[in-house]
């Protein structure tokens, strides 16, 4: 054979590439969502739906109170429980750092013990237990004095793991150079560290409002009036009363209202840590 016939052709490539099956499989995804989107569509009953939770004449009697009333609680009872969380957990969290082992060993006793309850205990706990254990005292604030106590006690334990970690990831030469300039070792703790470790802990501690504030929901478990009803209370008693489920559609819609931004924060702020990095 002559050198042009000897060449040995390259065999052609079969099927797709890696591109093309992405895209395949890309497409693929697609269309089942929007067939479960259409089979979903087509065989609800929206009707029944429509009546059961898009009562409009329910949603304007809900307004101004959903608002002024409730949803005013609900971020009343979640700002004050965030507050003492964030105050107990620091406290813990430096506890939990300290080189004095009974402070070491309390702490971590303590977080154990809120992480490991349901919340919904931690309600019960303050509302019934504690006025059980000490006859004639009364936690000042009444019922939002009971929530930020309630709220505080189980977001300390969450609050002070996050805090203590953002304390470890500072770098260790901040404290010995705050100590080389004559800094206490508390001094330098409070002005150098905690401040840098905040910066780290914002967003995991913005997750854990959007927590606390979904939370706030178990007051009801504590007994309220009419006037300290957060939004949940709010919307199951006027579902009671109407036997129609609107009302817990519209105090879910005010949830979102909140919770929605509060998540955008989160991720904004995320996005800026990981550029600072």
């Amino acid at each position: 054979m002559s050198g042009g016939d000897a060449q040995v052709q390259q065999p052609r490539r079969s099927g797709l590439s890696r591109r093309q099956k992405r895209a395949l499989s890309r497409g693929a995804q697609y269309v089942v969502f929007v067939a479960a989107v259409i089979a979903f569509a087509a065989t609800a009953d929206w009707g029944r739906l429509k009546n059961q939770f898009a009562q409009w004449g329910l949603v304007r009697q809900m307004f101004p109170d959903v608002i002024t009333l409730a949803l005013k609680n609900t971020v009343l009872y979640t700002m004050s429980g965030f507050v003492v969380g964030l105050v107990l957990g620091m406290v813990i969290a430096l506890m939990r750092l300290s080189p004095v082992g009974p402070y070491r060993w309390v702490a971590g006793i303590y977080i154990e013990i809120f992480r490991g309850l349901p919340a919904l205990l931690i309600f019960v706990f303050v509302g019934v237990a504690v006025p059980l254990a000490f006859p004639g005292t009364q936690i000042p604030g009444g019922t939002y004095g009971k929530v930020a106590l309630a709220l505080g006690l189980v977001s300390a334990a969450y609050m002070a793991e996050t805090i203590r970690a953002g304390i470890q990831a500072v770098p260790k030469g901040q404290m010995e150079a705050a100590r080389s300039l004559g800094f206490s070792h508390a001094r330098a703790m409070v002005s150098i560290v905690v401040p840098q470790a905040f910066r780290i802990v914002i967003p995991p501690l913005t997750n854990e409002l959007v927590l606390l504030f979904k939370d706030s929901s178990l007051v009801l478990f504590l007994g309220v009036t009419l006037e300290e009803r957060e939004l949940t209370k709010f919307g199951r008693d006027l579902a009671s009363q109407t036997a129609n489920s609107t009302p817990i559609l519209v105090a879910g819609l005010c949830y979102l209202l909140v919770t929605i931004p509060l998540g955008f924060v989160v991720r904004r702020l995320e996005a800026k840590a990981g550029e600072a990095k």
